[in-house]
């Protein structure tokens, strides 16, 4: 499976599938687990995990998986991996929680630390985004026909931006990197939606100012990139890569956007 294209529909049908064991519990009242061991947010994770692996493993035998529930061996072998899948079965734990819909399944392959193909799944909202190099990025809602998606252009004025971030709390960093961008709108959305709401262009900037793993970014990245966007790291505004550091797989502080703007660079 050389051509990325061909991975779409394969992809797209696993991430599906575990999307489905995931609404099967997520539909239960949460209060049944109280007197037990195990809560709902383990079991849909695992449940989704399983699923993603087992069918990538079947797709693609050659290729590695590293998932955020893999085994710390795993996570250590991944150094010497170039083409890999990375994986989060369950992102948006606390949207899970709160029952607001906005987490998903991400799956992401990685070549050379790069995002060059990713699926990005809401089971809740029924909502599908995937994207690849070369072959550009869509979304598809339910049972719609798929729709080509593309970043936006920059805003020519630094007033009015459209900008992915929370509404309640906010972080003193965040408040001080919006000084320059006086008067802009502030959406809110969980889990790696938030990439995605800058590849199709309903946002035009997300400033990640706090603390994230690669497999909560890497599939909406690939998205973003297939979109016509970028995701750079903040300290140096050069593109973000993945598996690079082996003590950690953490993400530096990182910004999404269609293109650097000198509104914010400066």
């Amino acid at each position: 499976m050389n051509n990325l294209d061909t991975y779409a529909q394969a992809i797209n049908e696993l991430s599906r599938k575990a999307g489905q064991a995931v609404m099967e519990i997520y539909e239960k009242d949460f209060a049944i687990y109280d007197k037990s061991d195990s809560s709902p947010l383990t079991e849909a994770d695992l449940a989704a995990h399983t699923i993603l692996v087992e069918g990538l493993n079947a797709l693609t035998p050659e290729i590695p998986v590293l998932s955020e529930e893999s085994n710390a061996d795993e996570q250590v072998d991944r150094f010497s991996w170039n083409t890999y899948w990375l994986i989060d079965p369950l992102d948006g734990t606390k949207e899970f929680i709160k029952k607001n819909g906005e987490f998903t399944i991400n799956v992401a392959l990685i070549v050379a630390g790069e995002p060059v193909f990713g699926v990005v799944y809401a089971p809740a909202i029924d909502v599908l985004y995937w994207g690849a190099q070369g072959e550009g990025a869509f979304k598809q809602e339910g049972n719609d026909a798929p729709a080509a998606i593309t970043v936006s252009s920059v805003p020519s004025v630094n007033t009015g931006w459209k900008v992915v971030g929370s509404r309640s709390h906010q972080s003193d960093e965040f408040k001080q990197f919006m000084e320059k961008l006086p008067e802009a709108e502030i959406i809110a959305m969980g889990s790696s939606l938030k990439l995605c709401l800058v590849a199709e262009g309903k946002a035009d900037l997300y400033p990640r100012l706090g603390l994230t793993s690669e497999w909560d970014t890497a599939a909406a990245h690939a998205v973003v990139l297939a979109a016509g966007g970028q995701v750079l790291s903040m300290e140096d505004m050069k593109p973000l890569i993945y598996n690079s550091r082996k003590d950690t797989l953490l993400n530096p502080h990182f910004i999404v956007c269609p293109e650097t703007s000198s509104f914010w660079t400066e």
